[in-house]
């Protein structure tokens, strides 16, 4: 063993000396090292320089030798037909390298032919992989990408999207790996365009999907001897609520959507892990798949199947409540169109009579809101449209009706002991002051109220809802949009057609898993319109409009944006600063897409 040739750590050495079962060991710099014999492997007994550079071997006498078991010695003999420490230094080499063969202890295993090609595929790959790297590389470092580099990029935008954490690619290119630094380096270089709407992928917002549905063959009570309008926008076709009145009855109908999707139901868990419908700038992310509501919109075909609400309402005390699954004949048309005739039309005369007695009730027993100026924001063809959110006395009509309607099914699931999703909302911390004018409150005065409200909630109580000034409340006219309506549709559809309802329990634990849902669809909708509002300032340097001051915060005022719907703080010298309710011209000076938000100063 003295003076022989080994490989301590793939470097050739000399064994120097043996001293209690230590060996050592000298390496071609006159360096040593005392080490156990199991830490090197024996290569030839005779020690000389060994060179790094080998003469090609014929690989192809191998063939022979597939799968075998071979010594070092025989695997240099049949390469390079001699065995000295050259040609098995050489030979080691080969091993470690793994292509032909692997060490079995002090053995060596010859590789078949496909467990060859195997590595040498995998090692072009990797080879390829490294050279398209490089290319990204030198490519982003130039602020620019071409089509081969959007497999890299795809990693960097699935951690842009909060679906990883990691991307390759951003290790050497100097970018953290973390969404916000990703996504800004994708918005450099254009990878991402800033009409690219980044949250519903970061909140894992389900996309839609297309699922073929049937409607169920039930026994309906025909109610198509009354019009049943269903008022919505101008080229709207999902509506799923209508109208009609019967001398002195009023009748709500509701899109049939429990005849497709039953409770507990494959189209339920779909419906209930969406939340409800995602109203987006650039999109519509829908709470079912859109085949449902082609088949149960209101209006789309001649007759429409429903479940409608009858009641009678005397001074806004509401009674002789129906419950039924109907057939309809449907009018569609539209606010602007209702607006018109609100003072002609029979049908709309004798409903506003229904509307303005529980409107009155409501009031009479504290109802308040607060209507601060709000806005839509749209994408239409790459550009951003914002413009003030509708008022009209037909959505006034319209939206008390079905505030009507939810107090109603309220009213029913109490007396017949079914368990709902109530609306509620305690009562609010208000001044006398603001309750004495609340309905000619100045904007600064709204917004300083707003703090007064409690947070609204579900829950299986019937509680009060203060807001709306009901005693129980819960939302039915919109189980194509919305989950609670569908999950008391349900209910209701049940009861009705005498099948057992869910309990306490089960609606209690669906509450919990639809508040998630719906939190995250808050986050989006809100991070997605001030995106958009981003976008359009801009798409609009320069802008400039009317700030209205709703709160002073020493020398600072804060103002709220009516035509744009955005907050903006602004600081003045001490001798300028102004009022609550002044109006100041303000114009935009920077825009943050990044963490949308923008910068204003007077004009």
């Amino acid at each position: 063993m003295i003076n022989s040739l080994v490989a301590y750590k793939g470097k050739p050495a000399r064994v120097v000396s043996v001293v209690s079962h230590k060996f050592e060991i000298e390496f071609f710099d006159g360096s040593t090292r005392k080490v156990r014999e199991k830490d090197f492997r024996f290569i030839h007994p005779e020690f000389t320089k060994v060179s790094e550079t080998c003469a090609p071997a014929d690989m192809d006498i191998l063939q022979e030798f597939q799968e075998d078991v071979l010594s070092l010695q025989e695997v240099s003999e049949w390469l390079f037909d001699e065995y000295t420490a050259q040609t098995a230094w050489c030979t080691c080499l080969l091993v470690e390298d793994g292509l032909y063969f692997y060490w079995q202890k002090d053995q060596v295993f010859v590789r078949p032919a496909v467990q060859v090609q195997g590595i040498l595929d995998k090692r072009h790959a990797a080879q390829l992989a490294a050279e398209s790297l490089q290319r990204c590389i030198d490519n982003l470092n130039n602020n620019t990408f071409d089509e081969q580099d959007i497999p890299w990029l795809q990693e960097v935008a699935k951690v842009a999207l909060n679906q990883s954490k990691h991307a390759k690619i951003l290790d050497h290119i100097g970018v953290e790996n973390n969404e916000e630094a990703a996504y800004q380096f994708l918005l450099k270089i254009n990878y991402f365009m800033d009409s690219f709407n980044p949250y519903p992928a970061r909140f894992s917002i389900p996309e839609d999907e297309q699922v073929a549905v049937s409607l169920r063959d039930i026994e309906r009570v025909d109610l198509t001897y009354m019009n049943a309008y269903a008022i919505d926008n101008e080229g709207s076709n999902d509506a799923d609520d209508a109208i009609s009145v019967e001398a002195d009855r009023l009748w709500i109908h509701i899109a049939d959507v429990s005849m497709i999707v039953e409770s507990g139901a494959e189209l339920d868990e779909y419906a209930r892990a969406r939340g409800a419908n995602l109203y987006l700038p650039e999109q519509i992310i829908h709470m079912l798949p859109t085949s449902v509501t082609d088949v149960l919109a209101l209006g789309v075909a001649d007759t429409s199947p429903a479940l409608s609400i009858g009641l009678n309402m005397s001074e806004g005390i509401i009674s002789n409540i129906e419950v039924v699954h109907s057939t309809i004949k449907v009018v569609n048309t539209t606010y602007e169109a209702v607006d018109q005739e609100l003072g002609s039309n029979a049908d709309f005369i004798q409903i506003q009579t229904f509307v303005d007695q529980h409107k009155a009730f409501r009031e009479k027993s504290g109802s308040i809101s607060l209507n601060l100026p709000n806005v839509e924001v749209r994408l239409i063809d790459g550009k951003v449209q914002i413009e003030p959110q509708k008022s009209s006395p037909s959505r006034d009509f319209v939206a008390e009706i079905m505030v009507t309607a939810g107090r109603t099914i309220a009213q029913f699931a109490q007396e017949n002991d079914i368990v709902m999703p109530y609306a509620l909302q305690d009562e609010g911390d208000f001044p006398q002051a603001v309750l004495d004018k609340k309905d000619s409150l100045s904007t600064a005065e709204s917004f300083k109220a707003i703090k007064f409200f409690k947070r609204s909630a579900t829950s299986i109580k019937p509680l009060p809802h203060y807001g709306l000034g009901l005693d129980s409340y819960l939302r039915i006219t919109s189980p194509l949009r919305r989950y609670y309506d569908l999950l008391a549709h349900q209910q209701l559809s049940n009861f009705i057609a005498g099948k057992p309802t869910l309990g306490k329990a089960r609606v209690k634990e669906i509450i919990g898993i639809n508040n998630n849902a719906l939190a995250s669809i808050g986050r989006v909708t809100r991070f997605s319109n001030d995106h958009y509002k981003c976008l359009f300032l801009k798409q609009n340097p320069g802008w400039k409009g009317e700030g209205v001051v709703v709160d002073i915060r020493g020398d600072k005022a804060l103002f709220m944006i009516p035509d744009i719907g955005l907050m903006t703080q602004i600081k003045f010298k001490e001798d300028h600063i102004p009022k609550p309710d002044d109006k100041i011209m303000l114009k935009v000076t920077r825009v943050d897409m990044i963490e949308r938000s923008a910068n204003f100063k007077p004009v």
